[in-house]
């Protein structure tokens, strides 16, 4: 059940962007329905529950506020697909269920807000106010990705053999034995101009000193500086 009711949701959300939106009212009524349907005391205090959203901007403010997901907390993950759109999984029964903005909301609100000055304000408003069904959408879902490898444990920390950077969670690739960074195993979304990417397919002849040389164990600062010498 929903601990807050929809219009302390909303003023919640709103207070991260001094302003409400369609999206963060899309954001907070599936939140509420995830509520309703895995049987969940939401906002959460604990970690029981996390979330997969499917884009990010206000939509998921109001998704974070509704249920007590967030990143900081690392119960909440961005698969950016570009659907407002969330799964939602209790970590402890292992339910999950997908739940999608109904594909005729925006004509559902049309008809219920006839004198809105505008499509915008119909929707804020309708979004509001309209039944869950007309609203949203939602099936149960069987996860494709392991909970345990997403959550990991805690405390459990290594240092990239190449760039000596620590890495959380288990993020590492095993490479000759080797704990590497992803950015190093060459799945960077940066590139540093002058040090050459490693990939995985010849791993027989990874070694710090050929990737790197004299740069290995060198600091961010001292790398750009020879960078750029």
């Amino acid at each position: 059940m929903m601990l807050l009711t929809l219009d302390e949701l909303l003023a919640r959300t709103a207070a991260l962007h001094n302003h409400l939106c369609p999206r963060q009212v899309l954001g907070v009524r599936m939140g509420m329905l995830a509520a309703d349907v895995l049987k969940l005391d939401l906002p959460q205090s604990d970690k029981r529950l996390f979330t997969f959203l499917e884009t990010d901007g206000c939509f998921a403010d109001g998704v974070a506020v509704a249920t007590g997901c967030w990143l900081g907390h690392r119960t909440i993950r961005l698969m950016d697909f570009g659907k407002v759109a969330a799964t939602f999984v209790d970590t402890q029964s292992n339910q999950a269920i997908r739940v999608w903005a109904h594909p005729e909301s925006r004509r559902y609100a049309a008809e219920a807000e006839p004198t809105a000055r505008s499509h915008w304000h119909a929707q804020l408003a309708a979004y509001q106010t309209l039944p869950a069904n007309k609203l949203l959408c939602w099936q149960p879902i069987q996860l494709t990705i392991s909970m345990e490898a997403i959550i990991s444990r805690p405390g459990i920390r290594v240092n990239c053999t190449y760039c000596g950077e620590e890495i959380l969670n288990e993020r590492e690739k095993i490479v000759n034995g080797e704990p590497v960074c992803r950015a190093c195993a060459g799945e960077a979304y940066y590139h540093i101009d002058g040090l050459e990417s490693l990939t995985l397919d010849n791993e027989s002849s990874f070694s710090p000193d050929s990737v790197y040389g004299s740069l290995a164990g060198m600091s961010g600062l001292e790398m750009a500086a020879s960078s750029e010498s």
